[in-house]
């Protein structure tokens, strides 16, 4: 027997038998795991491919965090982070442990944040064998010989199978994932998604980093060029924060989740989690080729009759995901910790057509375009469903916030100013008109846009103002037709577009008003103006 099955953890502190303990498995034995448990199949390509069950993304509505001593005047209550009682979790604690105790369960030691000042271990306990694949794959790994000593500093326990009572748990529904400050616990119930797991420490770690150590957290991917310099992408699902980041050119510090400290900018993470729709090797080389044996694909579909994926195939969701450790990309720095960041990249897929695909930002835009955290989502796939859906959501993470928006907006102005970074906002969205008229801007331009302010290409390139949003438009790039750089020149009709851009500046208005009173005189000058006579 493997020592990974010998080795036993003392799991007294969660009234856990750790005798039904399968503990540090490695990547063989987690596999062949689920595919006796009937978890998931191996598609051609070596990688384990799984359902998630009812659960193909993150339940919002469902995800609590304990109100006590450490969080009741501290963590920014509402609709996203919202209370529950100490005692509905103990109870719920009871119950997930006692659930588990009815069968083999799987036990994960591993850490996040690569920079040492900041390590955090955790121990990941799952109901099933894929989900503590996905703990290895995204989490840090200890190496062979190490391990936590003793209790983590944060555990985790999630189990599928286990259902609250709404009625008697103080749950919204039967799923739940449960932060506890004080115990240092996540629970995650009646859920199969592992994004749970993996945005339940993200959550922590954007608490006690901000509030405890004054450090900055991030829902942003980072590389760094040949030469040292970092460069910071910030953006929501679908902006392209993974694809825009798995440069060729460039070593990829993280994906998604990171630190900045007064002397690094550090992952999170030990891996990544990268939506899979449409996935092609022409497109996003990285990403296909690190989908092989160890990775773990979610909710996808094959071509009938074959163990090949189909990415097109989008009939169980949109968000179809792989998850894999950052070493299968190629050239992933490890350890993920690099310098200081020369450049900052905030990108929205903008479904109206408004926002040019490149704009220099100062730094109160810069400010009020974090604070705003804009995107737009495509309603739906129905015909006649044209309309896009704004979405607004503060430090380009709102979920994942524990503390008010603007303890992290401050956090970010502190250190724009003092080493001076260029900040640029890109649309990776629709040119030429709004979604269902305009095109969606080719990945190639984006690319392009984003290696000439890498490389300081527009430092002798002129900028003429956009009126509305006031953003510095650049009149030429290498590589892209200039004719694209000013979206409202890509319109068959420019009124038209003048009119979406007033709807647009006057959304991002109103969004605004929750912050104002928080707002420096920079940030209040970087409103959009509407403009009178756009109708």
């Amino acid at each position: 027997m493997s020592k990974a099955f010998m080795l036993k953890p003392d799991l007294n502190y969660l009234n856990l038998d750790s005798d039904n303990a399968l503990f540090q498995l490695n990547v063989a034995q987690l596999v062949e795991e689920a595919l006796k448990n009937g978890e998931g199949t191996l598609a051609d390509s070596g990688a384990l491919a799984i359902d998630t069950g009812k659960f193909t993304g993150r339940s919002p509505k469902d995800r609590f965090i304990v109100c006590d001593d450490i969080t009741q005047d501290t963590v920014w209550w509402g609709d996203i982070n919202i209370k529950i009682d100490a005692h509905h979790f103990d109870s719920l604690f009871n119950k997930i442990t006692a659930h588990l105790n009815q069968k083999d369960f799987y036990v994960r030691d591993a850490y996040a944040c690569a920079d040492e000042t900041y390590k955090t271990t955790i121990r990941v306990v799952t109901e099933t064998a894929y989900q503590n694949l996905f703990a290895n794959n995204l989490f840090l790994r200890f190496g062979e010989e190490e391990e936590v000593v003793g209790q983590p500093e944060w555990t985790i326990i999630a189990a599928p199978t286990f259902l609250a009572d709404p009625a008697v748990d103080g749950t919204r529904q039967p799923n739940f994932s449960i932060l506890n400050f004080t115990k240092k616990m996540i629970l995650v119930g009646g859920s199969g998604y592992t994004g749970e797991i993996k945005k339940g420490i993200f959550s922590v770690l954007n608490f006690i980093l901000p509030e405890q150590r004054k450090t900055l957290s991030m829902h942003c991917s980072a590389n760094v060029g040949k030469d040292g310099d970092t460069a910071i992408f910030f953006g929501l699902s679908g902006t392209g924060k993974t694809t825009l980041s798995a440069d060729p050119e460039r070593g990829l510090i993280g994906d998604d989740e990171h630190g900045w400290s007064d002397d690094s900018v550090f992952n999170f993470e030990g891996g990544c989690y990268a939506k899979c729709v449409d996935l092609t090797a022409e497109k996003e080389p990285q990403i296909y080729n690190a989908i092989k044996f160890g990775a773990l694909l979610e909710n996808i579909n094959y071509f009938p009759h074959t163990r090949t994926v189909d990415f097109c195939n989008i009939d169980k969701t949109e968000n179809t995901r792989v998850a894999y450790p950052i070493n299968y990309i190629d050239n992933a720095i490890l350890p993920s910790i690099a310098g200081m960041p020369k450049n900052i990249f905030f990108l929205t897929a903008d479904a109206f057509g408004v926002l040019p695909p490149i704009s220099k930002l100062t730094p109160g835009q810069a400010m009020f375009h974090f604070i705003s955290g804009y995107t737009a989502k495509v309603a739906g796939t129905e015909a006649g469903v044209t309309e896009p859906q704004l979405t607004f959501s503060a430090c380009f993470g709102k979920a994942f916030m524990p503390l008010h928006p603007t303890r992290y907006a401050s956090l970010l102005g502190e250190k724009m100013q003092k080493h001076k970074v260029n900040v640029w906002l890109i649309n990776t969205g629709w040119s030429g008109g709004a979604y269902g008229v305009g095109k969606r801007m080719k990945l190639a331009y984006t690319r392009a846009m984003i290696a000439a302010a890498l490389k300081g290409e527009f430092e002798n390139i002129a900028f003429e103002a956009d009126p509305v949003f006031g953003l510095c438009i650049p009149v030429g790039c290498p590589n892209v037709p200039a004719e694209i750089l000013n979206p409202r020149n890509t319109w068959a009709d420019p009124k038209e577009y003048d009119v979406k851009a007033s709807e647009l500046a006057l959304a991002f208005i109103n969004n605004f008003k929750q912050f104002e009173a928080y707002a420096s005189e920079e940030m209040l000058a970087s409103v959009p103006k509407v403009v009178e006579n756009a109708h």
